[in-house]
Protein backbone atom coordinates (compact mmCIF):
# COMPACT_ATOMS: atom_id res chain seq x y z
CA UNK A 1 0.00 0.00 0.00
CA UNK A 2 2.98 2.24 0.90
CA UNK A 3 4.55 1.40 -2.07
CA UNK A 4 1.71 2.60 -4.44
CA UNK A 5 1.14 5.75 -2.55
CA UNK A 6 4.91 6.24 -3.32
CA UNK A 7 4.70 5.76 -6.57
CA UNK A 8 1.23 7.84 -7.02
CA UNK A 9 3.17 10.53 -5.21
CA UNK A 10 5.80 10.45 -7.37
CA UNK A 11 3.83 9.96 -10.40
CA UNK A 12 2.06 13.29 -9.70
CA UNK A 13 4.89 15.69 -8.53
CA UNK A 14 6.26 14.38 -12.48
CA UNK A 15 3.27 15.67 -14.10
CA UNK A 16 2.99 18.81 -11.57
CA UNK A 17 6.96 19.44 -12.93
CA UNK A 18 6.65 18.82 -16.97
CA UNK A 19 4.83 22.08 -17.19
CA UNK A 20 7.66 24.18 -15.60
CA UNK A 21 10.59 22.02 -17.65
CA UNK A 22 8.60 22.87 -20.57
CA UNK A 23 8.36 26.77 -19.55
CA UNK A 24 12.37 26.85 -18.67
CA UNK A 25 13.12 25.35 -22.20
CA UNK A 26 15.19 27.93 -24.44
CA UNK A 27 13.30 29.40 -26.92
CA UNK A 28 14.05 32.69 -29.68
CA UNK A 29 12.07 34.35 -30.79
CA UNK A 30 12.42 35.18 -34.33
CA UNK A 31 11.12 38.21 -36.73
CA UNK A 32 10.34 36.99 -40.16
CA UNK A 33 7.93 38.79 -42.45
CA UNK A 34 5.91 37.00 -44.66
CA UNK A 35 5.79 39.10 -48.03
CA UNK A 36 9.08 38.42 -49.34
CA UNK A 37 9.14 35.02 -51.73
CA UNK A 38 11.07 32.99 -52.10
CA UNK A 39 12.72 34.63 -48.71
CA UNK A 40 9.91 34.41 -46.67
CA UNK A 41 6.03 33.45 -47.39
CA UNK A 42 2.56 32.13 -46.03
CA UNK A 43 2.09 28.74 -47.84
CA UNK A 44 -0.58 27.01 -48.79
CA UNK A 45 -1.31 25.65 -45.92
CA UNK A 46 -1.00 28.97 -44.42
CA UNK A 47 2.07 28.08 -42.91
CA UNK A 48 5.25 30.27 -43.21
CA UNK A 49 8.30 28.99 -45.87
CA UNK A 50 11.20 30.47 -47.91
CA UNK A 51 14.54 30.48 -47.68
CA UNK A 52 14.60 33.14 -44.74
CA UNK A 53 12.47 30.94 -42.51
CA UNK A 54 14.63 27.74 -43.33
CA UNK A 55 17.97 29.46 -42.39
CA UNK A 56 15.91 30.70 -39.19
CA UNK A 57 14.92 27.01 -38.66
CA UNK A 58 18.18 25.19 -39.33
CA UNK A 59 20.04 27.87 -37.00
CA UNK A 60 17.87 27.05 -34.03
CA UNK A 61 18.41 23.64 -34.52
CA UNK A 62 22.29 24.16 -34.47
CA UNK A 63 21.83 26.59 -31.15
CA UNK A 64 19.82 23.83 -29.74
CA UNK A 65 16.93 26.24 -29.08
CA UNK A 66 12.98 26.50 -29.48
CA UNK A 67 12.72 28.55 -32.70
CA UNK A 68 8.97 31.00 -32.27
CA UNK A 69 8.45 32.76 -35.40
CA UNK A 70 7.07 36.02 -34.95
CA UNK A 71 5.34 37.88 -38.23
CA UNK A 72 6.24 41.53 -38.42
CA UNK A 73 5.28 43.96 -41.11
CA UNK A 74 8.55 45.07 -42.64
CA UNK A 75 8.27 48.89 -40.90
CA UNK A 76 8.00 47.68 -37.58
CA UNK A 77 10.97 45.72 -37.45
CA UNK A 78 13.54 47.59 -35.96
CA UNK A 79 10.79 49.16 -33.65
CA UNK A 80 9.74 45.81 -32.22
CA UNK A 81 13.00 44.16 -32.10
CA UNK A 82 14.05 47.15 -30.06
CA UNK A 83 10.61 46.41 -27.62
CA UNK A 84 11.80 43.40 -27.54
CA UNK A 85 8.57 41.57 -29.37
CA UNK A 86 11.39 38.83 -30.65
CA UNK A 87 15.12 38.40 -29.77
CA UNK A 88 16.57 38.36 -33.68
CA UNK A 89 15.26 39.57 -37.19
CA UNK A 90 15.32 37.25 -40.09
CA UNK A 91 14.12 38.81 -43.34
CA UNK A 92 16.29 39.50 -45.38
CA UNK A 93 17.68 42.57 -43.73
CA UNK A 94 20.43 44.59 -45.82
CA UNK A 95 23.49 45.35 -43.50
CA UNK A 96 24.15 49.25 -43.93
CA UNK A 97 25.95 51.61 -41.78
CA UNK A 98 22.56 53.40 -40.74
CA UNK A 99 21.27 49.75 -39.75
CA UNK A 100 24.40 49.41 -37.55
CA UNK A 101 23.49 52.27 -35.57
CA UNK A 102 20.40 50.74 -34.40
CA UNK A 103 21.33 47.23 -34.35
CA UNK A 104 24.06 44.69 -33.91
CA UNK A 105 24.31 41.83 -37.17
CA UNK A 106 25.73 38.79 -37.73
CA UNK A 107 27.92 37.69 -40.83
CA UNK A 108 26.23 38.05 -44.36
CA UNK A 109 23.99 34.84 -44.56
CA UNK A 110 23.57 35.54 -48.49
CA UNK A 111 24.49 38.70 -51.09
CA UNK A 112 22.54 39.15 -54.06
CA UNK A 113 22.66 42.52 -56.22
CA UNK A 114 19.41 44.27 -57.44
CA UNK A 115 17.76 44.98 -60.63
CA UNK A 116 15.29 47.74 -62.72
CA UNK A 117 12.83 45.48 -63.99
CA UNK A 118 10.14 47.40 -66.51
CA UNK A 119 7.74 46.54 -69.24
CA UNK A 120 8.93 45.62 -72.80
CA UNK A 121 10.37 48.92 -74.63
CA UNK A 122 9.62 51.52 -72.23
CA UNK A 123 12.92 51.90 -70.37
CA UNK A 124 16.67 51.39 -72.37
CA UNK A 125 18.84 53.59 -69.90
CA UNK A 126 17.97 53.24 -66.36
CA UNK A 127 20.13 56.25 -65.70
CA UNK A 128 19.32 59.33 -63.31
CA UNK A 129 19.24 60.99 -66.91
CA UNK A 130 17.27 58.02 -68.49
CA UNK A 131 15.31 58.23 -66.05
CA UNK A 132 13.97 61.93 -65.42
CA UNK A 133 10.64 62.62 -64.87
CA UNK A 134 10.14 58.69 -64.98
CA UNK A 135 7.86 57.15 -61.31
CA UNK A 136 10.31 54.55 -59.92
CA UNK A 137 8.87 51.89 -57.48
CA UNK A 138 10.96 51.08 -54.78
CA UNK A 139 10.20 49.29 -51.33
CA UNK A 140 9.95 51.72 -48.33
CA UNK A 141 12.88 52.08 -45.68
CA UNK A 142 15.11 49.97 -47.69
CA UNK A 143 18.69 50.70 -49.20
CA UNK A 144 16.90 50.85 -52.33
CA UNK A 145 14.82 53.80 -51.44
CA UNK A 146 17.91 55.33 -50.24
CA UNK A 147 19.80 55.02 -53.49
CA UNK A 148 16.65 56.19 -55.46
CA UNK A 149 16.07 59.29 -53.00
CA UNK A 150 20.11 60.26 -53.21
CA UNK A 151 20.93 59.37 -57.01
CA UNK A 152 17.36 59.92 -58.97
CA UNK A 153 16.40 63.54 -58.28
CA UNK A 154 14.74 64.11 -61.52
CA UNK A 155 12.31 61.02 -61.12
CA UNK A 156 9.29 61.03 -59.03
CA UNK A 157 9.15 58.04 -56.58
CA UNK A 158 6.45 55.71 -55.29
CA UNK A 159 7.26 53.74 -52.13
CA UNK A 160 5.55 50.54 -50.84
CA UNK A 161 5.49 48.57 -47.78
CA UNK A 162 5.95 45.82 -49.33
CA UNK A 163 8.72 43.90 -51.87
CA UNK A 164 6.09 42.14 -53.90
CA UNK A 165 3.67 45.76 -53.99
CA UNK A 166 6.91 46.95 -56.36
CA UNK A 167 5.82 44.65 -59.37
CA UNK A 168 1.80 44.84 -58.15
CA UNK A 169 2.08 48.42 -58.95
CA UNK A 170 4.49 48.37 -61.80
CA UNK A 171 1.81 45.54 -63.86
CA UNK A 172 -0.86 48.23 -62.59
CA UNK A 173 0.99 50.94 -64.31
CA UNK A 174 1.04 52.91 -61.27
CA UNK A 175 4.82 53.42 -61.88
CA UNK A 176 7.20 53.11 -64.95
CA UNK A 177 10.51 51.20 -63.62
CA UNK A 178 10.69 49.25 -60.59
CA UNK A 179 13.79 48.82 -58.66
CA UNK A 180 13.99 45.62 -56.56
CA UNK A 181 15.93 42.12 -55.55
CA UNK A 182 17.21 40.56 -58.38
CA UNK A 183 15.82 37.25 -57.01
CA UNK A 184 12.46 38.01 -55.95
CA UNK A 185 12.03 39.89 -59.06
CA UNK A 186 12.38 37.18 -61.22
CA UNK A 187 10.88 34.38 -59.38
CA UNK A 188 7.60 36.71 -58.03
CA UNK A 189 7.27 37.99 -61.02
CA UNK A 190 9.25 38.16 -64.19
CA UNK A 191 8.50 34.13 -64.17
CA UNK A 192 5.11 34.26 -63.43
CA UNK A 193 2.00 35.56 -65.56
CA UNK A 194 2.09 38.61 -64.12
CA UNK A 195 4.86 39.44 -65.31
CA UNK A 196 4.73 38.91 -69.18
CA UNK A 197 5.84 41.55 -71.25
CA UNK A 198 8.29 42.91 -68.61
CA UNK A 199 11.66 42.55 -68.11
CA UNK A 200 14.74 43.34 -66.61
CA UNK A 201 16.66 46.23 -67.34
CA UNK A 202 20.52 47.32 -67.17
CA UNK A 203 22.84 46.11 -65.20
CA UNK A 204 22.78 44.11 -61.80
CA UNK A 205 22.71 47.23 -59.11
CA UNK A 206 25.12 46.41 -56.17
CA UNK A 207 24.30 49.14 -53.62
CA UNK A 208 27.46 50.93 -52.47
CA UNK A 209 27.87 50.24 -48.39
CA UNK A 210 25.76 47.32 -48.70
CA UNK A 211 27.54 44.20 -46.70
CA UNK A 212 25.12 41.88 -47.55
CA UNK A 213 22.07 40.33 -45.84
CA UNK A 214 22.82 39.52 -42.34
CA UNK A 215 20.68 38.64 -38.95
CA UNK A 216 19.82 41.78 -36.63
CA UNK A 217 20.04 41.82 -32.64
CA UNK A 218 19.74 44.41 -30.28
CA UNK A 219 22.88 46.73 -29.50
CA UNK A 220 24.94 45.28 -27.12
CA UNK A 221 23.68 41.41 -27.05
CA UNK A 222 26.87 39.88 -28.18
CA UNK A 223 26.24 36.76 -26.44
CA UNK A 224 23.68 36.21 -28.85
CA UNK A 225 25.43 37.27 -31.95
CA UNK A 226 28.16 34.98 -30.86
CA UNK A 227 26.23 31.73 -30.70
CA UNK A 228 24.53 32.85 -34.43
CA UNK A 229 27.56 33.60 -36.39
CA UNK A 230 28.94 30.32 -34.71
CA UNK A 231 25.61 28.30 -35.77
CA UNK A 232 26.03 30.05 -39.64
CA UNK A 233 29.44 29.16 -39.78
CA UNK A 234 28.60 25.35 -38.46
CA UNK A 235 25.78 25.39 -41.15
CA UNK A 236 27.89 26.23 -43.96
CA UNK A 237 30.53 24.13 -42.88
CA UNK A 238 28.61 20.85 -42.86
CA UNK A 239 26.87 21.49 -46.48
CA UNK A 240 23.50 22.43 -44.78
CA UNK A 241 23.47 26.05 -46.33
CA UNK A 242 24.06 24.59 -49.68
CA UNK A 243 21.27 22.05 -49.43
CA UNK A 244 18.88 24.85 -47.97
CA UNK A 245 19.61 27.40 -50.76
CA UNK A 246 19.25 24.67 -53.47
CA UNK A 247 15.63 24.46 -52.76
CA UNK A 248 15.31 28.14 -54.10
CA UNK A 249 18.04 28.85 -55.98
CA UNK A 250 20.61 27.82 -58.70
CA UNK A 251 22.76 30.18 -58.53
CA UNK A 252 25.20 30.91 -55.51
CA UNK A 253 23.42 33.64 -53.27
CA UNK A 254 26.34 33.23 -50.12
CA UNK A 255 28.26 35.91 -51.56
CA UNK A 256 31.52 34.24 -51.24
Amino acid sequence: MKRRQLLTCTTAALLAAAPFARAQAPVLRVGVEGNYPPFSRMGPDGKLEGFDIDIARALCERMKVECQLVQQEWDGMMPALRARKFDLIVASMTITEERRKAADFSDPYYDIPSRWVARDGTVKDPSPEGLKGRRIVVLRNSPRAQYVAERYKGSEVLLVNRETDVYLELASGRGDVALGSSVVASESFLKTPQGQGFSAVGAPVRLAGGGGVGIAVRKGDTALLGRINTALKALKADGGYQRLAARYFDFDVSGS
